[in-house]
């Protein structure tokens, strides 16, 4: 009996394995994708993986499902390492079934989630399915939502990844949606809550599922995928390199990583960077390269409200998060892309333990009726409201414009900014002078035979008065004024200092941050 039994486990096992069988793997190949089980291969580091629940099957007897049962049901579970750290992961399998959810799948789905939780490892999953499993009716309709608890309980607890290596629709979509960072593959992977279908028979628009949801769809124009890759295989391997950057929970610090980079670099080209003329563009990437560690950003939405950046990058081999103004998009305003782009960065920095650095090129708020209509009042408070609620260390780099409301928002002083420098070309001030003096000069200047000349004398004084940090750091608003080259070695050294911080906000539920 023992031996039958063995013999019985190998067989269902290597059933297991097969998943939907030679044929759809070979179409899955044929679609340009990887399979389940290789997809975790090439994710976990070589044999560390371990599965659970290889022998379940779904239980439904509806329309002829009784005879198409197939050891693990579409999705691999497990755990294993990247890097040496533990992480569990589900990995859907579109061989079987199409990938679609049943009620034993999503069980699956939600022990290794559970799993996760109480061991304090980060989760992954791995998207490639139909949907919600017809046959089974609602039975997978709450499969669903009870992933979708699991999702919420453990956010801002554990890191939560999400690649989107296929098909992602309907319900589908609000398990990635509730984690902390979406990858999606070119060419194979669509993410949308309606398909081209009931897009046409309701708004009678003709549309592709690449137009509608594809990976370049939800990079440049929805901000839905924080990443875009070339294919599965590099989805897997940005998904190892996002991890580096992360604890395993928000209980842990950032794994660091040896530093050949010199702490005191000193750049002398960021002297050159900012232009004399305030109304010339400059990329903010060649500041940041030049302060960062060598070789270490990880840029998160590169093609998304391009106005801003935002960024993991090291320290002295320390993970960061940079958040910046983009002078050469849109002047750095910020508008409300932006502001929930950067706005969702901070929070998460702020639940693991991560450090922000803010670098500050802001002429202030796009504006616009469009940008008024839909709501900017409210989305913009939302960076405000991550930037003030953030307790890890926070340390700013004003570069040239810090104007009006945008300055306060941009980690200033004002909202627990532990450590604020600026570079001498820094201008903060209510407005630019041209608008602030034909404010507050608009009878002289309309009374005047030569209107053009006394605006221009007075652009001149205000500029002397505020196109320069002196003025806030005489008033403590700047920690100090420093030249370019040592920006490295100056915010390192905060780093350093901030490193034991302690801040805490008022007990609470939670806040009701501006939705």
């Amino acid at each position: 009996m023992k031996e039958k039994n063995r013999t019985e486990a190998r067989k269902r096992l290597e059933a297991a394995k097969l998943g939907g069988g030679e044929a759809r793997i070979e179409r899955q190949h044929g679609a340009g994708k990887l399979t389940a089980r290789e997809r975790v291969a090439v994710l976990l580091d070589e044999g560390t993986f371990q599965e659970l629940d290889a022998l379940v099957t779904h239980r439904c007897s509806d329309f002829g499902m009784e005879k198409r049962r197939v050891p693990g049901d579409g999705v691999v579970t497990g755990w294993g390492e990247i890097d040496g750290r533990r992480v569990f992961l589900f990995s859907q399998d579109f061989t079987v079934e199409g990938g679609s959810l049943s009620a034993t799948n999503a069980a699956k789905i939600c022990k290794v989630m559970d799993m996760a939780l109480k061991a304090g490892t980060p989760l992954i999953g791995l998207n490639d399915s139909g949907g919600a499993r017809i046959q089974e009716g609602v039975a997978s309709l709450g499969g669903y939502a009870d992933i979708f608890l699991r999702n919420t309980l453990a956010s801002g607890v554990i890191p939560q990844l999400s690649a989107i290596l296929g098909p992602c629709a309907g319900g589908a979509v609000y398990s990635p949606a509730l984690t902390d960072f979406i990858f999606m593959a070119e060419g194979t992977s669509y993410m949308f809550v309606t398909g081209p279908n009931v897009v046409k028979t309701v708004t009678h628009e003709e549309v592709t599922q690449e137009q509608l949801g594809g990976a370049s769809t939800h990079a440049t124009r929805s901000g839905v995928s924080h990443f875009r890759c070339q294919d599965d295989r590099h989805c897997l391997e940005e998904m190892r390199k996002l991890l580096s950057y992360l604890p395993s929970n928000n209980l842990e610090s950032p794994p660091e990583s040896p530093c050949t980079d010199p702490i005191d670099r000193a750049d002398a080209e960021l002297a050159m960077i900012v232009p004399e003329s305030r109304g010339k563009p400059y990329d903010m990437h060649d500041v940041l390269r030049r302060v960062a560690d060598q070789d270490s950003l990880m840029e998160v939405q590169p093609d998304f409200a391009r106005n801003m950046i935002t960024t993991f990058a090291r320290m002295d081999g320390k993970p960061v998060g940079i958040v910046a103004n983009q002078p050469s998009v849109l002047a750095g305003c910020l508008d409300i892309h932006a502001s929930v782009k950067a706005a969702r960065f901070v929070r998460f920095l702020d639940c693991f333990n991560i450090p922000i650095i803010t670098f500050v090129d802001v002429p202030g708020f796009l504006p616009g009726t469009d940008q008024e209509w839909n709501g900017i009042i409210s989305h913009g408070a939302k960076l405000l409201y991550a930037y003030c609620e953030a307790t890890v260390p926070k340390l700013t780099v004003i570069t040239r414009k810090a104007y009006g409301g945008a300055y306060d928002v941009m980690s200033s002083k004002h909202i627990r900014g532990d450590l604020n420098l600026a570079w001498p070309s820094a201008e903060i001030a209510v407005m630019g002078a041209p608008g602030a003096v034909e404010i507050l000069f608009r009878k002289e200047i309309a009374d005047s035979d030569n209107p053009e000349e006394v605006a221009a004398a007075h652009a001149s004084e205000y500029e002397e008065l505020f196109a320069n940090p002196f003025t806030a750091a005489e008033r403590g608003y700047i920690d100090a004024v420093i030249e370019e080259p040592e920006t490295r070695r100056r915010l390192i050294e905060g780093l350093r200092l901030l490193a034991g911080k302690r801040d805490h906000n008022p007990p609470k539920k939670h806040g009701n941050i501006p939705l």
